[in-house]
């Protein structure tokens, strides 16, 4: 049975998933690139983002790499896919990956502001949803064709179906920094109540990986 599960999601010590002052010089915030550092290094990131045959395998490269697997259809929030806000202005933006996205498959992006849907190269197709987190998990559902759904993020997309205990599975890698502020993914959530228990934890010097299970 096809799951919705959110992986490789990182947070700082002090539960930031982003640092302050997003923009697009700095589309994670202020100290936010730090949050992925062991990702980066990765042979699977590597792979996917840079075509590469460089990084590093082991644990942390396990992980990654199941962030991957057997995903059919991603969820993302508006900040995920680009910095504007209100209104599209145009057609211009087209997501913060150039011209071949690493999904390859649909993405439903969560907005307030109507677009039609972008269609890239290797497979990959932005929607945009105005119509909430459930239609758009519908929707995703159905172009998953019984794999997975992955809910990519940012902070507030994945709070906002956490509290609809929509995530079966979750991934949180947690960097060994401080951010101080930002987006913090765990503010006033109470993820015990929702009948999410931490199901698995390893840690490598880059992160601790724990796997959040919903009962």
């Amino acid at each position: 049975m096809s799951k919705v599960r959110a992986h490789a999601f990182t947070v700082s010590l002090d539960g930031y998933g982003a640092g302050p002052n997003q923009s697009v010089s700095d589309p994670l915030g202020v100290g936010g690139q730090q949050l992925h550092a062991w990702a980066v290094k990765t042979r699977t990131f590597q792979r996917v983002l840079f075509n590469s045959d460089s990084g590093e395998t082991g644990v942390d490269d396990d992980f990654t790499a199941r962030s991957f697997e057997n995903i059919g259809a991603y969820i993302l929030g508006r900040n995920m896919f680009g910095p504007i806000r209100g209104p599209w202005p145009d057609d211009t933006w087209k997501g913060w990956w150039g011209d071949d996205p690493p999904y390859h498959c649909d993405v439903f992006v969560l907005t307030h502001h109507a677009r039609n849907s972008v269609t890239m190269a290797g497979g990959t197709t932005f929607h945009f949803v105005t119509d909430g987190i459930e239609s758009a998990l519908e929707r995703a559902k159905v172009a998953a064709n019984e794999r997975d759904v992955r809910i990519g993020g940012g902070v507030a997309t994945i709070r906002d179906y956490l509290k609809a205990r929509l995530i079966d599975e979750m991934h949180v890698a947690v960097a060994p920094i401080l951010l101080g502020s930002g987006e913090n993914l765990w503010a006033g959530l109470d993820v015990d109540a929702l009948g999410y228990a931490c199901t698995h934890y390893t840690s490598t010097p880059l992160a601790a990986h724990y796997i959040l299970t919903r009962s």
